[in-house]
Parts: C-alpha cells; structure tokens; sequence
C-alpha cells in the first residue's frame, strides 16, 4: 500500500469520526498499528503436526511464524519454562492491510453460522481480539484434510484511547460487527 493511500484512508477515518469524538487533526484519529495471528500448540508433541501448524499459519499470514515458550514452569501441566506452547505472527504495513482484507473480505464470511463478531471483544485499551474455531475458511487452506483443523486468535492493537473509538474504527474499516449488542443485553 502506497504513503498515499494511508494518507487517503486515514483522512476518510478522520472525516467519518471527526463529529463524533472532536477531532482537529487528521493524527488524531485511530488507526490499525498491527495485527497478531497466535495459534496454541500446547500438548501437541506429534512433530509433523506442529509442522504443519508452522506451514499453514506461514501461508495464511504471508510470514514466518515465531515460537513462543512458556514463560513459567507449571508443575500440574508437566510444563517447563522454555517449553514451546505456540506460534505467533505480528503483521504491521502492507502486510497487515492484505491480511485484513483478506480476512474481512474473504475468510470471515466462510465461516458457518456467522452473524457478526462480538463488540464485548474490545479491551479498556481499544484493542480487539477474536478466535477462528477452524483454519480452513482461508482460501490458502481449502485443499486441507479435515482432521488436521487447528484453532487461532487474532488481535487488532489500535491506537484508539478508548472503546467507542476503537468499536467506531472498526466499523469504519467494514469489520463485521454484530449491531446493538447492548440492547440484547
């Protein structure tokens, strides 16, 4: 994605939310920093199954997937510290856009029964995070047997202070939300 095209699309942000929230500058506005793609391997010993894991998400994302080790030693989980427990992604710049896009798009509308994300997702820090129950609604992933199906979640971190500012963000980018959930509530 060209400098201009962010210019441009954080100038449509700004324009659609400046009433809203008060903004005066266009810097003001929430963007999308970055976006974590995080898959839990846990007791996964099988070696090609983790494999597999680490090509599938490298496919999907368009990077190489890093290990992440357990940071504490639990006893009652015959977990060591240092033991791998998952792999994680971060997609900042054009591949974050493309991955959105795609996920926006293409592969959240696959997915079975979808009537919308949930906006109780958004944290205090405008960040919003979600899983995916199966891998294989990202078209990478369609010519895949059906008993190596593995779970992730997907964090957007934004720069938005607050929650309404980043549920409207959200919005804006056609994030599909579910509408009036408090009202259910």
């Amino acid at each position: 994605m060209s400098m201009e095209t962010v210019q441009t699309q954080m100038k449509t942000i700004f324009e659609a939310m400046k009433e809203e929230f008060g903004y005066t500058n266009v810097n003001q506005a929430p963007r999308v920093q970055k976006v974590v793609v995080s898959v839990g391997t846990g007791r996964i010993e099988d070696k090609a199954m983790i494999a597999l894991i680490q090509d599938r998400l490298a496919k999907i994302t368009g990077q190489k997937a890093s290990a992440r080790p357990a940071k504490l030693s639990i006893a009652a989980f015959k977990l060591r510290e240092g033991d791998i427990v998952g792999y994680q992604v971060t997609l900042r710049g054009a591949r974050r856009d493309d991955f959105l896009n795609k996920l926006i798009h293409v592969a959240i509308p696959q997915t079975r029964d979808f009537r919308g994300l949930k906006t109780s997702s958004i944290d205090e820090m405008g960040n919003y995070t979600f899983g995916v129950k199966e891998h294989t609604i990202f078209p990478e992933t369609q010519d895949e047997d059906i008993k190596d199906v593995f779970g992730m979640s997907i964090t957007l971190v934004t720069s938005a202070s607050t929650k309404k500012e980043a549920e409207a963000l959200l919005r804006h980018i056609s994030f599909p939300l579910k509408k009036n959930e408090e009202a259910k509530d």
